[in-house]
């Protein structure tokens, strides 16, 4: 059974938590000030972007000091009544073990909507009342909606910001290690780079990139550089592969931040592995053979009235399907196939057009006719021959990556540089 590496490898210490160590301890210190009495501030909001680490935070320091945690996200209670039965009774009741309590609300910005009216006032009134530990979390504390929450005398306001490379760097080798994953340190550095301090995300993309595989290259993940954010698309994925109905299935197309032909190709190629019913797989799977003939027939006449029907096919037609079908655990998303060949082709060609500019330069033909009649020969020599190609390194003008790329290895390119100097 799969189980998501997020999970399996969430920190369970403070020491573990990736970044942020100044706001951590200044969380931790106003937590340990409880033990002396109440604090001016009952409550502690942590704001900052998905994925930095602050519910972590709160998870760890409370395994971290023996604490019980009351952990609910904001949004599953959304209203007065609701709040006031969850959190107003823990905020002035014991555990029942004995232990010291701290009650955590995630996400707060979500309580917000025609039907959170009273849930503000009734959060803001608890914090006044409580007798234990309550933390806030938000992802945009300038949201002009949180305006109550912003009293430093009454809250104490930490940013959690985005971890630095070498942070995230750190983690993912750990997880590697606890994986038995071997890797190119040049991999994990990408994926960290790729991901912009979202340590959830980097796990995530570690993750998927590791599947089947016992070594990761950094040709494995390089092509992540052609992709679009997956946060977006996956949650769009679980409307289409999950939906309870046509209407819910076909808004995944508006919110969607990828054309219609590689949303086609993130559907088609996740189908399989979420529909364990094969009857249901294969309804699924001729709802988008269907949606894949009315996009040649678009193609060929051009008439875009019949793109209503691919819409349907490939969203309401696939979520449809699905009937007995259900999750045996966590079932990754998995990129499409067809996104990482065209990406990793794209760098080819421009790898062999800028060598193929070279060798026009030097033999005065056309840059085409150099990448189909010279460069074979060239793969050929610098296959084989490391003094001759180094004489043809420099005379073209090859820099080093080109000769690898020629070369066909690194091994096999540092023989050839080896002998150029």
């Amino acid at each position: 059974m799969y189980a998501a590496w997020t999970v399996k490898h969430k920190p369970k210490s403070l020491i573990e938590v990736v970044g942020n160590r100044e706001a951590i301890s200044k969380f931790e210190r106003w937590l340990k000030s409880w033990e002396k009495g109440f604090p001016p501030q009952r409550a502690a909001f942590l704001y900052g972007p998905p994925g930095v680490g602050k519910t972590v935070t709160v998870e760890a320091l409370a395994n971290d000091l023996g604490m019980e945690l009351v952990e609910k996200n904001a949004s599953d209670y959304r209203t007065e009544g609701k709040i006031r039965q969850f959190a107003g009774l823990a905020s002035q009741f014991g555990s029942f073990f004995g232990k010291n309590r701290i009650i955590l609300l995630d996400e707060i910005d979500g309580v917000y909507g025609t039907v959170d009216r009273g849930a503000v006032p009734a959060i803001t009134q608890i914090i006044k009342e409580t007798r234990c530990p309550i933390v806030l979390t938000a992802n945009d504390f300038w949201n002009k909606k949180l305006v109550a929450f912003r009293d430093k005398k009454k809250y104490l306001i930490i940013e959690f910001k985005r971890p630095l490379v070498r942070e995230v760097l750190k983690h993912l080798k750990r997880i590697c290690e606890r994986e038995g994953l071997a890797t190119e340190e040049d991999a994990l550095k990408f994926i960290a780079q790729r991901n912009e301090g979202d340590v959830r995300s980097a796990v995530n993309d570690l993750q998927a990139l590791a599947q089947g595989k016992k070594m990761l290259r950094y040709d494995d993940v390089s092509w992540l550089a052609y992709r679009d954010r997956k946060d977006v698309i996956f949650s769009v994925l679980r409307l289409v592969l999950y939906g309870k109905s046509c209407a819910s299935a076909k808004q995944a197309i508006d919110m969607a931040d990828v054309d219609l032909d590689m949303f086609f190709e993130w559907v088609y190629e996740n189908v399989p592995y979420h529909f364990n019913v094969p009857s249901e797989l294969a309804n699924a799977m001729e709802a988008l053979a269907k949606a894949d003939l009315f996009r040649g027939r678009i193609r060929r006449t051009q008439n875009w009235k019949l793109l209503r029907y691919v819409i349907d096919f490939m969203t309401a037609g696939v979520a449809m399907a699905r009937h007995e079908s259900k999750s045996s655990g966590w079932i990754p998303f998995r990129f499409p196939q067809k996104i990482r060949m065209l990406s990793t082709s794209r760098v080819e060609r421009r790898k062999k057009l800028v060598i193929g500019k070279k060798i026009k330069r030097r033999m005065h033909i056309s840059a085409v006719a150099a990448q189909k009649e010279v460069l074979p020969y060239l793969r050929i020599i610098f296959e084989n021959n490391p003094q001759m190609a180094a004489g043809l390194t420099g005379w073209f003008n090859f820099d080093e990556e080109e000769v690898n790329y020629i070369a066909g290895g690194k091994r096999k390119a540092k023989a050839i540089l080896k002998t150029l100097k």
